[in-house]
């Protein structure tokens, strides 16, 4: 986002939002430019603060219980362009500008099954080796 988000913007968002019992919204991230999507993580008022107020997408990680800067061990930083919200303001769409690739396994992005031809495939190749990741 080019543009700085106010806290009174922030203050709205959050107050706008419906996050479950546990505090959390389920994001979904996808490629600006592309539509890609990339990847499914969770979110809670924290995360949707600093996402807003830094441009730079950060998640809550739920196996870890703390705020979890996307590429912050891999590099593969995601950029937020745009931050959206359903009709239900239960779930957030942030248009992302992905920096390198958005799964932790080394795909592009997380959705690499498919049932194809009545049996399950995996349609993406690893790009890169996540040892080299987060070695």
């Amino acid at each position: 986002m080019d543009t700085p988000v106010s806290d009174a913007t922030i203050d709205k968002v959050l107050a706008s939002l419906k996050f479950t019992s546990d505090g959390l919204i389920p994001a979904v991230s996808q490629q600006h430019d592309s539509g890609e999507i990339l990847m499914m993580a969770w979110m809670n008022t924290d995360s949707v603060a600093e996402t807003l107020r830094t441009g730079r997408v950060c998640y809550w990680s739920r196996s870890r219980q703390k705020l979890w800067r996307k590429g912050e061990s891999s590099g593969q930083v995601q950029m937020l362009r745009e931050f959206r919200w359903d009709c239900d303001a239960d779930t957030l769409l942030l248009q992302v500008d992905q920096q390198g690739v958005a799964c932790h396994t080394g795909r592009h992005n997380c959705f690499f099954y498919a049932v194809r031809d009545g049996e399950v495939q995996e349609i993406a190749e690893v790009e890169i080796d996540p040892d080299e990741l987060y070695g």
